[in-house]
């Protein structure tokens, strides 16, 4: 009598089953992971964004209080951004103490720089040029839009 010995491993078309579902399964999880990455650079960007605009309005708060000096035609608000991360000299104070409102610029998780587009008390709200009379409000200067359409140099 002839005695068959149980052969293990695994057939062509179970290795064919497998590698399909495994395609299958990788195809459904990496528009998962692009949304994913997508909403943490929405949601560093918010961030950046309301901390720059917080550190204007305190920039702005200091200045109108008559803590530091106000400079003719910025309305009291930053030259420049780097001028919130400099730190600027108290008024009458004559250790030269400088107030500071943001640590260091933040990157935008868009273009990957720290960059921002700026806008002065005298530019229009949707302009994406600067008059550079003052520093206003911050934007993105991605081109890219979120999944509403609303373009990101717009928050």
């Amino acid at each position: 009598m002839k005695t068959r010995h149980r052969q293990r491993g695994l057939t062509l078309i179970e290795l064919i089953v497998a590698f399909t579902i495994l395609t299958l399964l990788t195809a459904l999880a990496l528009p998962l992971a692009r949304f994913k990455v997508r909403r943490e650079k929405e949601r560093e960007l918010r961030y950046a964004l309301r901390d720059m605009r917080t550190a204007i309005d305190k920039y702005k708060d200091a200045c109108d209080k008559g803590g530091m000096e106000k400079k003719m035609g910025t309305e009291c608000y930053p030259e420049t951004l780097d001028q919130l991360v400099e730190g600027v000299k108290l008024a009458n104070d004559a250790s030269g103490k400088k107030i500071r409102f943001l640590r260091r610029l933040p990157r935008d998780p868009f273009t990957n720089s720290t960059e921002w587009g700026m806008r002065s008390t005298q530019d229009d709200p949707k302009s994406t040029g600067w008059g550079g009379q003052n520093v206003f409000d911050v934007y993105s200067k991605t081109m890219e839009k979120s999944p509403d359409g609303t373009p990101y140099s717009e928050w």
